[in-house]
Parts: C-alpha cells; structure tokens; sequence
C-alpha cells in the first residue's frame, strides 16, 4: 500500500519521514517540489505531478494550509482521480469545511475522514501524536494500523467532531500563551523575579507545561525555527471566531487576541514562533 504525503510544510514533512522510518511505501506531493527535495532528501520520493501522485497511492495524508488549498488542489483534479482513494485530512479546518469535503469526495467515490492532530514536529518524528479522528467505526478500525504509526488516535465521532475539537485546542494554545505572555509582562515591568514567579506557578493548578516551553524564547526574544508558526495560530484562530459565532458563543475574550496576533503579523511576525505574541504584549 502506498501512502502519499500531500503537502510537505512543516508537519508534512515530519510525518513523511516518521512514515518513512517506519517501512512505510511513501510518495510525496508539494506545490514547491525543490523545496519539499530539499526536506526530505533522498528518503521519500518527491513527485512533481499532482496527479501523478493521486494516482500512484492507495491512501492520501492532506497537510494542506487550509479548506481553499484542499479545494484548489485535491478537487481540481480531473473526473474520476479520487475514485477509490482513502483521504485523510490532517491539518486544521472548520467542522462544516471539513464536512462539505466528506460530501464531495464520497460523490467523486473518495473515502474521506479526518485526523487532525494535536502536537508538533517533534512529536511528528517520535510518532506520539495526539490524533484525532473523525470517521465512522469502521472507517477507524480499517485506518487505525496507520495513524497509529504516527501516535495515540482517538475516535471522536463522525466527521465534523474532530474537526471541532481540534479547533477547541487550538484556541486554548492561543488563550493560554496570550495570558501567560501577559502576566510575564507584567511581573518584567515591575521588577519582581521571573524564576520565583514560575516556581509558584509550577506548584499551582494554574500550570501548563506549554508555559516553560514557550518561557526560553518569550524571556530571548528568540522566536525562530518555529514548530507552529504565528500566521498559521492567526489562521486557527480566526477559523474558530467563525465557527464559534455559528452558536452565538460570546468570544470576546479571543477577538481581543486575535486583535494582538493580527499586530504580530503586522509586524512580520507572521513566520515567527506563535510565542512572538509576547512582543505586541
């Protein structure tokens, strides 16, 4: 069986190599294909042709930005390309995107389900994401061999709720940065000691992990080699204001950081680390 790799950015790429070290029969596709060579040498057969590769696998990984690159690419293909295919989206979308694809890939004769996944490049490469499925049981059961290279997968329920629970995490990442850069802000102005202020907040239930990770490069300002971009936690972002709008959720809260990551990108901060928040802070 083969697998192909659509779209090899920084998670694409990662999973390509961990599926690769795995003994896995990998191809891969991306619209820069030197650059995706470049990524990921000799290891993993880079092919040129969109349809080419389609047409060569058995089952496709989608690591594509977003809903507009998915469209453009995967159903912009000639009739019958997707006829047979297994599709997998992996990236971040909105539930009634990712719903409105199971639609049309079961009418081009796709099996669609998605898997988007909660973790990074180093999790990627060590194959202990957090996957998130949406699919039908049998779907799960036939696929679960293969994510399960790739981490812990987790049936949420039918297309469209893994979707939202990814989404759900993502504006926690958001969330939880924007307030933890706030806070170290604010005990940086006023002089008090940065490591007595972690070590209170490390023995307390206000802790998450995420805040000594990001700590390094917010106290630097060191924000590059990025595992998650700034742009692309604008993107996530914006993609939950929508959807949570769908159920008249108040999310002022998020449209005030969405209003400090769009100063960010403003800044060209875009490429940046997602921890660059700290800076419009």
């Amino acid at each position: 069986m083969t697998t192909a790799i659509i779209g090899t950015g920084l998670m694409g790429a990662a999973t390509a190599q961990r599926l690769h070290d795995a003994q896995q029969d990998i191809i891969a596709w991306n619209r820069h294909a030197e650059r995706a060579r470049q990524q990921l040498g000799e290891h993993v057969e880079v092919i040129d042709s969109l349809a080419e590769a389609v047409a060569r696998a058995d089952t496709l990984l989608l690591f594509l930005s977003d809903a507009a690159a998915i469209d453009a690419t995967l159903f912009s293909l000639p009739e019958g390309a997707l006829r047979d295919k297994v599709i997998i989206q992996m990236g971040t979308i909105a539930p009634a995107e990712s719903r409105d694809f199971l639609s049309r890939a079961t009418a081009l004769g796709g099996d669609w389900l998605e898997s988007p996944v909660l973790g990074s490049i180093p999790e990627a490469r060590a194959g202990t994401l957090l996957l998130m499925v949406g699919a039908t049981a049998a779907q799960f059961e036939r696929h679960r061999p293969l994510l399960a290279l790739l981490g812990k997968p987790r049936l949420i329920g039918p297309v469209g709720k893994a979707a939202a629970v990814k989404l759900a995490m993502n504006q926690l990442i958001a969330g939880l940065t924007a307030s933890f850069a706030l806070s170290l802000n604010f005990v940086l102005a006023e002089g008090a000691d940065v490591e007595q202020f972690m070590e209170i907040l490390r023995d307390s239930a206000l802790y998450a992990p995420t805040f000594d990770k990001k700590l390094d490069k917010m106290l630097t300002s060191n924000y590059d080699n990025p595992n998650f971009p700034l742009k692309h936690l604008d993107k996530d972002v914006r993609l939950f204001l929508r959807a949570a709008g769908e159920h008249a959720l108040n999310t002022a809260m998020l449209e005030g950081v969405e209003k400090i990551l769009q100063q960010g990108l403003a800044a060209g901060r875009g490429g940046q680390d997602y921890s660059a928040l700290r800076e419009s802070i």
